[in-house]
Formats: structure tokens, sequence, C-alpha cells
């Protein structure tokens, strides 16, 4: 008799975990796979970010330009490399434009911005 009440108490906890609603933390047997896929994704996107830097660092000038003009080739091309969609360009290129102030002498919220648009 002792010992089932413990096991009893156990088997209560565990139902009442158990509720067949949703958590926040799935199923535990998916975790390695999670784990793997979201490193593969942080390294696809570090990766992305990184070309992004990169291409933003040197040419910052002549974006700034572009983007003061409303477009150009370099612009096209750091939108290319965020992965940016073409269909929202033309909207982007807007708000960067009236938000040049920022951008103007701050690489680095430039990329911030191409890599929030780009998928």
């Amino acid at each position: 008799m002792t010992r089932l009440i413990p096991a009893l108490i156990s088997i209560s906890l565990l139902a009442g975990c158990s509720n067949g609603e949703a958590n926040h933390l799935g199923n535990p047997l998916t975790w390695p796979f999670g784990a793997i896929s979201s490193g593969i994704e942080n390294a696809t996107y570090g990766a992305k970010r990184q070309k992004v830097e990169q291409f933003v660092s040197a040419n910052h000038k002549a974006l700034i330009g572009e983007i003061e003009r409303g477009g150009g080739p370099r612009l096209d091309q750091a939108m290319d490399l965020a992965a940016i969609p073409t269909a929202t360009r033309p909207g982007l290129r807007a708000r960067l434009q009236s938000d040049i102030g920022i951008y103007r002498n701050d690489p680095e919220a430039l990329v911030v911005a191409l890599m929030v648009h780009g998928n």
C-alpha cells in the first residue's frame, strides 16, 4: 500500500501535465531535430548577413547616394543579397529615403533595415 500512494501521486501529476493541449516545449522526441534545423537556419542567416554587411561596408557612401536618388544598381544588389522580395522593394526604397538620416552615418542600421525586410 505504501508503494501505491507515490505511484498514484506520480500518475496524477503526469496526467495533469498532459491535458491534450499544446505546450510551449513541444514533443521532447523532436527536440534534437529542432536543434539541428535551428542551427542550420542560424548558420544560413549568419552567412547571408555577413555578405550584406560586407557589401554595405564596402559601398556605404554609394548606397546612401542611391537611396537619396530613389534607387540604383548597388542598392538593388544589396537588396538581392538580403533576399528582399521584388514586390516590397519600392516601398522599402521610399522608407529608406525618408529615414536617410538614420543610415547616413550608421552602416549597421542599413544592414539591419535590409535584413529585416529580406527572406
